[in-house]
């Protein structure tokens, strides 16, 4: 186990930085001396988190799959405090609902966002990163551990983000750069929420087998991840029992495919016409977001 370091004085970068996750986070590694720089879609929320913090912050008004603003951004906080030490690529969205009835722009932009933005967010800092000799957290999911109906480009995206972060790590890493994948269970969000809102993916969540059917509060989960900032983990545990899951993740797909059959089967015609959006206020700014371009 690496040891861990002071964050005092360092400047963390952290994506989606406006709610949940990320806005928590800012505050947590705000309290133990961490210069913040804030990037996400919604500048009100942005500004209030900045506000709020203990010591320095600024707030970025970007999409993290648009590679020229991103590549602004990097150069911004870099000119603005003077170096890089931590990237936290955070920002996601989700939708839910049967593959088939799908919205396919919903669809698209969850992999667009969560995969495709990681990656655009570890290029833009990865020159400041190998400057700092700093670390790159790639915030994942339980998602990318095991598969699971009804969440089709979740699954995807956060499966490939997993495997983006193992990858960069064996290409940075004698750069002096460490990287890390963050795991989150279904974590008490706007996010969470927003998807419990259909009564459908409520009761298939609270169908699967304990400790995965539970919400878990933000605060210990957030905790988890700054004490893995502070150590540059290479793997990052929201909650205690995902290390566990790593050992039997290769049962895991057969194993969900005959449960999740008969799910299936018994939700029968309640999935007919199931059409699910971006869920909860996050995914809405998103929406916003692209429909004023």
């Amino acid at each position: 186990m690496s040891a861990h370091r002071s964050l005092a004085g360092q400047v963390v970068v952290v994506t989606g930085a406006a709610r949940g996750v990320g806005a928590l986070l800012a505050r947590k590694l705000s309290a133990r001396g961490a210069t913040l720089a804030l990037v996400g879609l919604e500048p009100d929320e942005l500004r209030g988190v900045a506000a709020a913090l203990h010591g320095p912050a600024h707030h970025w008004h970007a999409d993290v799959t648009d590679h020229e603003a991103m590549a602004r951004v990097a150069d911004e906080v870099k000119d603005r405090f003077g170096k890089v030490d931590v990237v936290v690529a955070n920002a996601g969205v989700a939708t839910g609902g049967p593959f088939a009835d799908s919205d396919p722009a919903a669809w698209k932009r969850v992999i667009e966002v969560n995969l495709i933005g990681g990656a655009v967010t570890g290029r833009a800092f990865l020159p400041h990163l190998a400057a700092s000799r700093g670390y790159f957290l790639q915030i994942a999911s339980l998602a990318a551990i095991t598969p699971a109906p009804m969440m089709t480009a979740y699954c995807a995206s956060k499966s490939g983000v997993e495997a983006f972060a193992h990858s960069l790590r064996a290409e940075v890493g004698h750069r002096g750069v460490r990287v890390g994948v963050g795991y989150l269970s279904w974590t008490d969000t706007d996010m969470v929420r927003g998807a419990d809102q259909d009564d459908v993916m409520r009761e298939l969540r609270a169908r699967l087998p304990w400790p995965s059917n539970k919400t878990y509060p933000l605060g210990p989960a957030v905790d988890r991840i700054v004490a893995g900032i502070e150590r540059r983990s290479a793997h990052v545990y929201g909650q205690w029992w995902l290390r566990g899951m790593q050992s039997v993740r290769g049962y895991l797909p057969a194993l969900i495919g005959t449960v999740g059959q008969r799910e299936m089967r018994r939700f029968g015609a309640r999935l007919d016409g199931m059409r699910v959006g971006l869920v909860g206020a996050g995914g809405a700014a998103d929406e916003k977001e692209r429909a004023g371009r």
